[in-house]
Parts: structure tokens; C-alpha cells; sequence
């Protein structure tokens, strides 16, 4: 749940890429409903907690447009221009992932002092309640995700991956929907590996509830959210930077195959993506 709020960053700067989405002011705009850290799914906030959660929403976005923006800007202009140049290879890829990465960390130490106050005002009932909705959700992704063959997992996989794909290339050649389908294939039990660390950090996450008005809770929720590889199972740490590199090789190959047309699209694409973030009034404001 929280260890998705760093996703903001991946959002505001590959939108088109892993969301899919097209519209990047209406998807800024509605932050409230898009970061998972607002917890809609899981808490039955009461209306005192709703209130104070929405005007602390708007303080963070407020924080993001006009100390982070900029430089998510700058980040799009390197893209922009590896895609221009044919440079977008694996190193270059692993340094602007490691940039995004450091855009996350900023965001979750930012909000971390508001998750914690959050939390720390939630009562048995929204607690228990709290464990309920996360232990049907992991129910139900596990029957998504997990237990469905082996095979069907990687087709399923690479379908969305392919899906995510095409707003930016449209539609793929053969050589890079056969680049999409070993990418998955490699991946092989990814899927089991990311539930079970997901349950895994919500067992920490909830036993760190029960003690929620205790001194050691905000280090501890902290920890939760800044150094999250940290309590990472072994296996899923391991699984992680495979899936990483895995990406990486899949996006930079991707690239070598692409057409005059697909680099065009995704150049303009880009261009769009900057001009949606260049407008928002938050930033020209600052």
C-alpha cells in the first residue's frame, strides 16, 4: 500500500509509459485519487480525518509542483533527448532510473511525518478494518496474479506490458512484441516473489500499527517508507534487481528495434508530456 505512494515520481515523469495515462494536468490535478498512499481503498477515514487528509494532500502537492516540478522537467529534457540521439541505451536508462529513484525518496520523506500523524489517529475499529481490506486484497491479487499457470502468468504479462507500450510506439513490430515475450518469460516467478513481499512488508506494516502511540512508531513507519529494500525479503531483493535490469534490457532493445514513425510518436509524445507539466499553473506560479 504505502511502498506505492513512491510511484508518484514514475507517474508525474513516464506517465504515458506505466500508466498509460494521456492527460498529465488532469492526472496532477487528481493526485488525491491516483497516489495509493491516500489509502481510499483500505481505510474508512471519518470525516475529521478526511478533511485534514485533503488540506495535507494539497500542502504536499503545493511542495511537489513548486520544489520537485523543475527538476521532473529537466529529468523529460534528458529523455527527450536520448530518444532524439538513438542514445537510449542501458546505461543511460540505468542513470535516469537511478534519478527517479532519488525524486522518490524526496517524496517519501515528505510525507512520512504526515502518514505517521495519520495513523497514528486511527482507532481499534479502523485498524482492524485496515487489516481486513489488506488481507482480501492480497486474497484477491493472489488469485490474479499468482495462481493462474506459470505460462498464463507470463502471457498475461507481456499483454500488459504491451498494452503500456503502445501509446508511446503504437503498434509493435514482431521483433519487439518477441523482445516483450522473452522480457516476461525471463521474469519466470516475479509474480510469486512480488506478493509475498507484499505480504511481508504489511505484516510489518500492521505490527508497527499495534504500537502506534508508542516513541519507536515514527522511525519505524519511516523506515517502512524511505528504506523500503530494506525490509525487503532476500528473495524479493534479489527479484528486484533482476526485474530492473530486465526492464532496462527490454526499453533500450525496444529502442534499437523502433521505426523512423515510432521515434517520431514517442519524441512527440514526450514534447506533449513537457508541455502539460510546463503549464500547470502550480509551477509557473513558483
Amino acid at each position: 500500500m504505502f511502498r506505492r505512494l513512491s510511484h508518484c515520481v514514475l507517474l508525474m515523469g513516464l506517465c504515458l509509459v506505466f500508466s498509460g495515462c494521456t492527460r498529465v494536468d488532469l492526472a496532477y490535478r487528481n493526485l488525491d485519487v491516483i497516489i495509493p498512499w491516500s489509502m481510499n481503498d483500505y481505510l474508512d477515514m471519518n470525516r475529521e480525518q478526511k478533511n485534514w487528509f485533503d488540506e495535507r494532500l494539497k500542502e504536499h502537492l503545493r511542495w511537489h509542483c513548486t520544489t520537485q516540478l523543475a527538476d521532473n522537467l529537466q529529468w523529460l529534457d534528458k529523455v527527450q533527448r536520448m530518444v532524439a540521439e538513438q542514445q537510449v541505451t542501458a546505461p543511460a536508462l540505468r542513470e535516469r532510473t537511478a534519478e527517479a529513484k532519488q525524486a522518490i525518496s524526496a517524496i517519501a520523506v515528505q510525507v512520512t511525518p504526515s502518514a505517521v500523524e495519520l495513523l497514528q489517529g486511527l482507532d481499534d475499529n479502523q485498524v482492524r478494518a485496515l487489516q481486513q481490506a489488506l488481507n482480501e486484497d492480497l486474497v484477491k491479487r493472489r488469485k490474479e496474479y499468482v495462481e493462474p499457470p506459470l505460462q498464463a502468468q507470463i502471457d498475461e504479462r507481456a499483454k500488459r506490458m504491451s498494452k503500456r507500450l503502445t501509446p508511446w510506439f503504437g503498434k509493435l513490430t514482431d521483433t519487439q512484441q518477441q523482445r516483450v515475450q522473452a522480457w516476461s518469460q525471463s521474469l519466470g516467478e516475479q509474480n510469486r516473489e512480488w506478493i509475498d513481499n507484499r505480504e511481508h512488508w504489511q505484516a510489518q506494516f500492521m505490527a508497527a500499527l499495534q504500537q502506534r502511540q508508542s516513541a519507536e512508531f515514527p522511525a519505524r513507519i519511516a523506515q517502512l517508507l524511505q528504506q523500503r529494500e530494506a525490509v525487503w525479503t532476500p528473495q524479493y531483493q534479489l527479484a528486484y534487481a533482476r526485474t530492473e535490469q530486465a526492464a532496462i534490457d527490454l526499453m533500450s532493445g525496444l529502442a534499437a528495434d523502433s521505426t523512423p514513425e515510432q521515434r517520431e510518436r514517442i519524441e512527440r509524445k514526450l514534447g506533449e508530456l513537457r508541455e502539460d507539466f510546463a503549464n500547470l499553473k502550480c509551477l509557473k506560479n513558483a
